[in-house]
């Protein structure tokens, strides 16, 4: 049975041969699967690909659209934040039963979606990571998982509710009206070009707010900038002492981060 998948960039946007490279590997090797580019994916304006209203109305497109098996986020950056509350707003009934698919930037829209208690949200590799070292594998594994395998799931995943998300993104989101009940989830965090002394200061603010959760597991800290004299502390080590300064269990690793690697987190159980 056919699985009809649209593509939009409710952030930054992805190039025309991006779009082919992942779309040449889907006709290849997922033949059950049938990808959908909205144009919106390929505009610029500034920084974002479109105007919030432009990122809006393509999303909703998307989600709305009875004929859409799910919503595959095309890249992160920054912007989903801008447009996810009127998204929710302007979401109808056959936005509740889609897949939607996306990580970093894109957590804004997979917390206020399952906040709504709209779709299933999940953090996966997006289009975008085809340009990675090793991209075609987290391609591969994104489009496996809207196929119906399961081999690309976090490992660690238990039975207890979980999520995943950016560390920036999850301690921007706190405090805001799309941010959802974490109490008893295992919350999965990882980060990407941040200074270690931004990791523990994001650390800081965001298990102040996690009360209640079932545990924190440490996705991957990648490519950190060199400061003026080092930190003193690992990634690991920053994770554990906030944890253990605001009463949360440090469960370990996470597989997930910003590279080829990407695990797979459906939100919830």
């Amino acid at each position: 049975m056919t699985q009809r998948i649209a593509i939009c960039a409710p952030a930054t946007p992805i190039t025309r041969e991006q779009a082919e490279l992942v779309r040449a590997l889907a006709e290849r090797e997922f033949p059950t699967l049938e990808l959908y580019y909205h144009e919106q994916c390929f505009a610029e304006e500034g920084h974002f690909a479109g105007t919030d209203p432009q990122r809006l109305a393509a999303l909703l497109d998307c989600a709305n659209d009875p004929g859409f098996d799910a919503v595959w986020l095309a890249k992160g950056g920054y912007g989903s934040n801008r447009i996810a509350e009127a998204a929710m707003a302007g979401m109808n009934e056959a936005a509740l039963d889609k897949i939607y698919l996306g990580y970093s930037d894109g957590g804004y829209l997979l917390a206020a979606l399952y906040r709504a208690g709209i779709g299933r949200p999940v953090h996966g590799p997006m289009v975008t990571d085809i340009r990675r070292d090793g991209g075609e594998h987290a391609v591969r594994r994104a489009l496996g998982y809207l196929s119906g395998d399961r081999s690309g799931l976090e490992p660690s995943l238990d039975g207890r509710p979980a999520v995943a998300f950016n560390l920036t993104t999850l301690a921007m989101l706190v405090g805001t009206a799309l941010m959802p009940d974490l109490f008893g989830h295992v919350v999965m965090v990882e980060e990407v070009a941040e200074h270690l002394y931004a990791v523990d200061r994001l650390f800081f603010h965001l298990t102040a707010h996690l009360a209640g959760i079932a545990g924190l597991r440490l996705g991957r800290v990648s490519d950190v900038p060199e400061n003026d004299r080092p930190f003193g502390a690992t990634p690991e080590e920053i994770a554990r002492h906030w944890c253990a300064s605001s009463g949360i269990p440090y469960l370990g690793v996470a597989d997930i981060g910003h590279d080829a690697a990407n695990r797979i987190v459906p939100f919830g159980t």
